[in-house]
């Protein structure tokens, strides 16, 4: 089988070249380098939103426990007080929280104290963020700092 000079021209002029593959690629880089900033940016700020929307879960189970009991859990775990009875509480009424405590997004255990070192007449409450430190700029707590902006 022989093939003519004209039907190898009609099939190099139907593939794709090397150029224009690469004008592809470089499109794609291009439009990948825009849009991936912009979601990576977003997965943290949502990280952001769930702690404080936990944080504000547990004020409200705190506060129902107070009504309940005339004081906050006391202690750095009192928080489990909000799902499992503590000796002291004659008129608990929980659970106040479904399931167990979680984690903050980041995978570490919310830090609970009453007295609050903020708040010295209730509680603080503080996820360490993601640099898993406490007492850094990116901690989320339910007090604000002195150099907070306000909202």
């Amino acid at each position: 089988m022989k093939l003519n000079s004209s039907t190898a021209r009609r099939d190099s002029r139907r593939a794709f070249t090397l150029i224009e593959l690469l004008l592809v690629l470089v499109i794609l880089g291009v439009l990948a380098a825009i849009v991936v900033p912009k979601f990576s940016g977003r997965t943290e700020q949502a990280r952001i939103t769930a702690a404080k929307t936990q944080i504000a879960t547990f004020s409200t189970a705190l506060d129902a426990f107070e009504v309940d009991n005339g004081y906050y859990p006391k202690g750095r775990n009192g928080l489990q007080d909000l799902v499992q009875q503590p000796r002291d509480a004659q008129n608990w009424k929980g659970p106040y929280l479904k399931g167990e405590i979680p984690n903050d997004p980041w995978g570490s255990a919310y830090i609970y104290e009453c007295p609050g070192k903020q708040n010295t007449t209730g509680y603080d409450i503080t996820s360490m963020g993601i640099d898993l430190r406490e007492g850094s700029d990116d901690d989320i707590s339910n007090w604000r700092r002195a150099t907070d902006k306000q909202p």
